[in-house]
Formats: C-alpha cells, sequence, structure tokens
C-alpha cells in the first residue's frame, strides 16, 4: 500500500518554473515507478512523466520534453516534477501515482494510487 501527497504547485507567470514534490508512505516505495498525469478543466487526465523503480530510466509526453524532469529519492520516499518554460497551457491539477511496475509506463490504468493532486496555474 502507498500513500502519496503532491506539493509544490501555484501560480506562475509564463516562462517561469515550478517544482512539484510527492511524498510516498510505505515501506516499498522503491518498488514502484512513479509518474506524473494532469488534468486541466473539461480534458481528460494524461501522461506527463514517468520514472522507474531506480531512477534510471525516465519517460516523457513530447508535449513536456525539454522543459519538464522526473527524479527521485528513494532515500525520502519522494519523486519530484521540475517544470521550466512553463507554457498556460501546462495549467492542470497535476497528479502523483505509483504502478508496481519496472519500467516507466505512460499507462493510466496500471497505476493503482494516486495523490490528491496539486494546482498548477500559469498566467500568460
Amino acid at each position: 500500500q502507498v500513500q502519496l501527497v503532491e506539493s509544490g504547485g501555484g501560480l506562475v507567470q509564463a516562462g517561469g518554473s515550478l517544482r512539484l514534490s510527492c511524498a510516498a508512505t510505505g515501506r516499498t516505495f522503491s518498488t514502484y515507478s512513479m509518474a506524473w498525469f494532469r488534468q486541466a478543466p473539461g480534458k481528460e487526465r494524461e501522461f506527463v512523466a514517468a520514472i522507474n523503480w531506480i531512477g534510471s530510466s525516465t519517460y516523457y509526453a513530447d508535449s513536456v520534453k525539454g522543459r519538464f524532469t522526473i527524479s527521485r529519492d528513494n532515500t525520502k520516499n519522494s519523486v519530484y516534477l521540475q517544470m521550466n518554460s512553463l507554457k498556460p497551457e501546462d495549467a492542470a491539477v497535476y497528479y502523483c501515482a505509483a504502478a508496481k511496475f519496472l519500467s516507466p509506463i505512460a499507462t493510466i490504468t496500471q497505476y493503482a494510487y494516486w495523490g490528491q493532486g496539486t494546482q498548477v496555474t500559469v498566467s500568460s
């Protein structure tokens, strides 16, 4: 069982940066692949980035590649999303998720555990 709590969302101007954090409880955090998804109003939840259990492999949506970086610290049971060069279209509620997979994956249905989300607002 893994419980996830996101933090770090807020209001930022276009071109700015934010760093999201996700703190996990549970002794088996390091055995899960972790990911960030986002959901804008009126849209489906979409994949943003994923990282494998040890942090050696990552995977990004094309829309954020080169601007966002996912990382994890298994000693702190945490995963992070560094977001740079933010655009108004990045505005959404960002969710942290955990999957019992060794590789980073984008398939939303594979993620069994979810946080409550953190709001990111980008002003133009």
